[in-house]
């Protein structure tokens, strides 16, 4: 699996942007029970049905780095994981946990610190058992266990495994742009100066089709892609 643990979810999104490959985006409100904890790994599928049994029955063929990924449909009206199922998550190997819906137990979460990414917590546990069905979505997303998952305090991104090489090289290199940039910047090189700002400007000015990211492009600037 291609290694791209030390990207954040906004440099994949661009490369994404990038690679003219459409991102593969969360809803938004998905967040880090702990913040500032980060999950990168394949997606280990679970679809929610009421029962706990889903869980377990995919933690017998989770691999070691994978990450839970639930999809309880986004519901609001029940937690469909807590702290047993996370410290069940752990002792299978499993990274972290990524729940499209609510979770419970929010001290015991931060105290076995294990990451957990939801909307947020509700006391109410499942008060349905219902038939269970084939396939899960994340939001918009058809999801599979050929997927991999980004989270951090941004949110949450996935990546077809066979698209995962290219857009991780080209997010890398975004990255050592931007860090350069920052770098100037902290010197005393603005923005401006550094992505010849007003050679745009007079330059849109003659070509309104010139657009920023054109010019970004031919100057190797990474500000919005």
């Amino acid at each position: 699996m291609p290694d791209f643990s030390d990207l954040s979810t906004p440099l994949v999104a661009d490369a994404c942007v990038r690679a003219g490959i459409p991102p593969r985006i969360a809803p938004a409100g998905i967040r880090p029970v702990i913040p500032g904890t980060r999950l990168a790994g394949r997606v280990l599928p679970a679809r929610h049905a009421g029962s706990v049994d889903v869980f377990l029955e995919a933690l017998e063929a989770a691999r070691p780095g994978d990450v839970l990924v639930v999809d309880n449909g986004g519901r609001t009206d029940e937690a469909c994981i807590g702290d047993l199922t996370v410290l069940e998550a752990a002792a299978a190997g499993v990274a972290g946990l990524v729940v499209w819906g609510l979770h419970r137990d929010t001290a015991e979460l931060v105290e076995i610190g294990h990451p957990v990414y939801s909307y947020g917590a509700l006391p109410l546990g499942p008060l349905r058992v219902d038939p269970r069905e084939p396939g899960m979505r994340f939001g918009p997303h058809d999801l599979s266990g050929d997927d991999l998952v980004l989270a951090d305090d941004d949110g949450v991104i996935f990546l077809a495994s066979g698209q995962a090489a290219a857009v991780i090289e080209i997010a890398q290199a975004i990255q050592q742009t931007e860090r350069e940039q920052a770098r100037k910047i902290r010197t005393g090189e603005t923005l401006r100066e550094q992505t010849r700002f007003a050679e745009y400007l007079a330059r849109n000015k003659e070509d309104p089709q010139y657009t920023f990211r054109v010019h970004l492009r031919r100057v190797g600037g990474a500000i919005e892609e």
